[in-house]
């Protein structure tokens, strides 16, 4: 666990107007910077940095946030990722609550270590495809040029114990933790991968983390992964990830294959966003990958049985990754074709046609479950309810649920209401408290906006005057993380900081909508001062308006002498001041 002071630090150190202008050329736009976004097409820049605000705002696509939050999008990094990459820019250090410093140094370095032995493989297997005419021979028969071969650093292992050469202490126990040198009963060691075609696997930063090797000939396994290790775990990584980086954010769209020669064979005909799993089923931690550098993602397989239920597996494990503005689409090729041999012997337009004729997700689960469980009859209709029970109570995108609810309706001949019980599907909470009226929602919003361009003006706020919009939840909120923050006897609370405190709530899309307003129009500190004395005026109004509506009611139900002494007071006080006259509390 990273330390809540230590993001702090880090936020407070990182200038975002120099960190974006390092991937995306800005340039001044009044007080602001601008550019074309980077996270959608467009000609006319929309995309605006604020250096005040620390904070980044697409008007565009919407695509909002910190420092942290760009290189996380940006990338495709996740949190712990995205802080360790800016710590390093910073040359800091990341600490972790969980552990001593000695051990976390030790951790470090032997991470270190392990990379740097896997990057000297790496380069032993590159120049080794060079010296082997069978191995170019291959290649070249399977259509993948120099260009090619370049980009994705393949190599071929040799026959025998080649590493020996690279590493003279092949005893060393680093070759194995590695997944480079096996030992086998007898005591023997001995390369892992000999006469393979070499796959380097690399993590989001473009390091070898591990190797996938095709033999040449007949023989098994055809091929061949490294273990895990210290530094790889095959259910996170995908292979192709920092090559198709740039093809992901042209398009905006991922295309999840089975094979490392897919994924080759489909970047040689200009479909550069292919990706493969490892050898196993997609896993929950790749969809959540994928969705966070791409809109959409297709996965694609063979159509036959193997891979029907190979996209079911893909499917089941995505369930709980689904959001409501992003797609993911299933295509299925003929029977016995993969990607490879299909682009080969039909072309990439005829590949890219059934791109988009892909899937989606939701008829794929609907027409799956109908085909096993047929709805022609009373029992089948229950039997598909009770089979896609389990599937929609772990899919938490609201609109997304909403909507396979009304086509299972359709489907089984239940209503949407029975659909949900049967399913037993719990009601998904507002985004936010029940709102209040519209007058007093505007107010809420006005001093959340105000409390936005000068955080200092939370302290001001009272909060047992605020409704229970959701504003006015946001505004609770921001009061308390200004206060926590200030026992802590930290840096005071920035707008940076502030969004690390809401990242992953549901008020954090709110704050970063009202805040990106500020963009375009910001106050005069004069003008700032006399809007929020003028809200809070208001509010006051609003609250005073609402006791007399109350004493009023009583008053008129059991008489003045029906009322408290304090009550009797304030009464007394709202007849005297005129109060009583308003029928409504102003907004």
């Amino acid at each position: 666990m990273i330390p809540a002071s230590f993001i702090a630090d880090l936020l407070a150190r990182i200038d975002v107007v120099d960190l974006i202008d390092g991937f995306v050329p800005l340039k001044k736009a009044g007080a602001n910077y601008a550019a074309c976004c980077p996270f959608h097409s467009e000609k006319t820049p929309s995309f605006t940095v604020s250096p005040t605000k620390q904070f980044y705002h697409c008007f565009g696509c919407g695509a909002s946030g910190n420092a942290i939050g760009f290189v996380m999008q940006y990338q495709g990094l996740d949190f712990v990722e995205g802080v360790h990459q800016l710590a390093n820019r910073l040359g800091l250090t990341v600490p972790d609550d969980n552990q001593g410093p000695g051990h976390k140094q030790a951790t470090r370095g032997k991470i270190a270590a392990l990379t740097e032995v896997m990057a000297q493989a790496a380069e032993f297997y590159r120049r080794q495809l060079d010296k082997s005419s069978s191995a170019q021979l291959y290649l070249q028969d399977r259509g993948i040029n120099q260009e090619t071969i370049a980009r994705y650093g393949l190599g071929y292992a040799p026959k025998g114990n080649g590493l020996k050469s690279v590493f003279p202490d092949y005893k060393d126990p680093q070759l194995q933790v590695a997944g480079l040198v096996i030992e086998n009963e007898s005591g023997r060691l001995y390369d892992r991968f000999r006469e393979r075609i070499i796959f380097p696997i690399k993590n989001t930063k473009g390091e070898t983390i591990a190797f996938g090797g095709r033999i040449l000939d007949t023989g098994e396994p055809k091929y061949l992964n490294s273990p895990e290790t210290p530094l790889f775990e095959k259910r996170r990584e995908l292979f192709g990830l920092p090559e198709a980086r740039q093809a992901l954010r042209e398009h905006h769209q991922a295309l999840v294959v089975e094979g490392y020669m897919d994924v080759i064979a489909l970047a040689r005909h200009g479909i550069g966003n292919a990706l493969a799993t490892l050898g196993t089923a997609t896993t929950l931690i790749q969809v959540q990958k994928l969705l966070r550098q791409a809109d959409t993602v297709l996965f694609c397989f063979d159509g036959d049985e193997a891979g029907r239920k190979a996209a079911w597996r893909a499917l089941d494990n995505a369930l709980p990754a689904l959001v409501d503005h992003k797609l993911i689409k299933f295509v299925f090729l003929p029977s016995g074709e993969d990607p490879d041999s299909y682009i080969n012997a039909h072309g990439a337009a005829n590949f890219q046609r059934l791109l988009h004729e892909a899937m989606p997700l939701s008829d794929f689960l609907i027409n799956e479950l109908a085909s096993r469980t047929p709805p022609e009859s009373a029992e089948g209709r229950a039997a598909l309810l009770q089979a896609v029970k389990p599937l929609l109570q772990r899919v938490q995108a609201p609109a997304l649920r909403l909507q396979l609810v009304k086509q299972l309706a359709l489907k089984s001949s239940f209503s949407q209401v029975e659909v949900e019980r049967l399913c037993e599907l719990s009601s998904f909470k507002e985004r936010g408290p029940a709102r209040s009226p519209r007058q007093a929602l505007s107010l809420t919003r006005t001093l959340l906006r105000l409390c936005l361009q000068d955080l200092n003006l939370l302290h001001q706020i009272p909060l047992q005057l605020l409704d229970n919009s959701a504003e006015g939840e946001a505004l609770r909120t921001l009061h308390h993380a200004a206060r926590e923050q200030d026992d802590d006897h930290a840096a005071s609370l920035s707008y940076p900081l502030l969004l690390e405190k809401l990242r992953g709530t549901e008020l954090c899309a709110l704050v970063e909508q009202q805040a990106s307003t500020q963009l375009q129009q910001n106050l005069g500190e004069d003008e700032l001062a006399a809007e929020f004395n003028s809200a809070l005026q208001k509010l006051e109004e609003n609250a005073q308006g609402k006791s007399w509506l109350v004493l009023q009611e009583k008053a008129q139900k059991f008489g003045v002498s029906g009322l408290t002494a304090a009550e009797k007071a304030t009464y007394l006080q709202l007849i005297s001041s005129g109060r009583h006259k308003h029928e409504t509390p102003a907004g």
